[in-house]
């Protein structure tokens, strides 16, 4: 009979074992990647413009004066493959030089896309910027950072990360007051913005719609209210700015800061 207990005991015992043992190896978490966490992808690089930056501001995207917005030179131009209709702009990318060891120097670059680099289907084994080429059109003070001057093209790695951006999300004001175009810059986080809605003082949330690069439109007459913001980015997360504008604002392409970023 002691026999018996001892053995009824270690099935006990062997039991708990595996239910302690299944958990901790069975229920072993396994969260979804970030969308800014993929690996690298194989791309290519070229640059545009001079020394000091040079025909790099404006641009497909509707930026302006990059310095004043806070890009400064650390731009790209992409390729129709990444541009996605300017649904990209904004977006932050880390480049690396890669597999030309005589023309690729050590290290990786941090850049937002700002530009759009257009194809050209009368060179469609030359131009870099033609379709399904994934390519970057850099600064050439960028370019010059990762490769020689004389590569002129250089094959590289390229991933999505997070923007990392100082201050507040902006919001330029153009248009006029039937039309607003609204400009969002300086936006943090995913940093390409997916959609957007208005609210006047007296009024309830109303969509915006994608006009132009990052620039979104809408018809509704808000003169002599404050407006807010509702900005929603590519990975989903959608921040309020309220109250961003006093109700006297104009459409002379003034900017004001939202306060917060994502």
């Amino acid at each position: 009979m002691k026999l018996l207990n001892l053995f009824m005991y270690a099935d006990v015992l062997m039991l708990g074992m595996v239910i302690w043992i299944v958990p901790t190896y069975g229920h072993e978490p396994h969260p979804h990647p970030h969308p800014h966490e993929s690996g690298w992808v194989d791309g290519r690089a070229t640059f545009y413009g001079d020394i000091n930056g040079g025909e790099t501001q404006q641009g497909a995207c509707g930026y302006g004066n990059l310095h004043k917005q806070g890009y400064g030179l650390e731009t790209a131009a992409l390729s129709t493959a990444l541009f996605n209709n300017g649904s990209t702009c904004g977006a932050c990318y880390e480049i690396t030089c890669t597999n030309a060891p005589e023309w690729c120097l050590p290290g990786s670059i941090k850049i937002t896309a700002t530009n759009f680099c257009p194809p050209d289907y009368s060179k469609p084994k030359e131009c870099w910027c033609n379709p399904p080429q994934k390519h970057f059109d850099l600064s050439q003070p960028m370019f010059l950072k990762i490769a020689k001057y004389k590569a002129g093209v250089v094959p590289v790695k390229f991933r999505r990360f997070p923007c990392a951006k100082i201050g507040g999300v902006k919001f330029e004001i153009k248009g006029n007051p039937h039309f607003l175009m609204i400009l969002p810059y300086n936006v943090g986080g995913a940093g390409d913005v997916r959609a957007m809605k208005i609210k006047g003082t007296r009024t309830e949330w109303i969509p915006m719609k994608k006009n132009w690069g990052q620039i979104w439109s809408s018809g509704v007459v808000l003169t002599g209210q404050c407006l807010s913001f509702r900005v929603t980015t590519s990975d989903g997360v959608t921040k309020d700015f309220m109250d961003v504008t006093p109700p006297d604002w104009g459409c002379n392409g003034q900017s004001f800061d939202g306060k917060i970023n994502f």
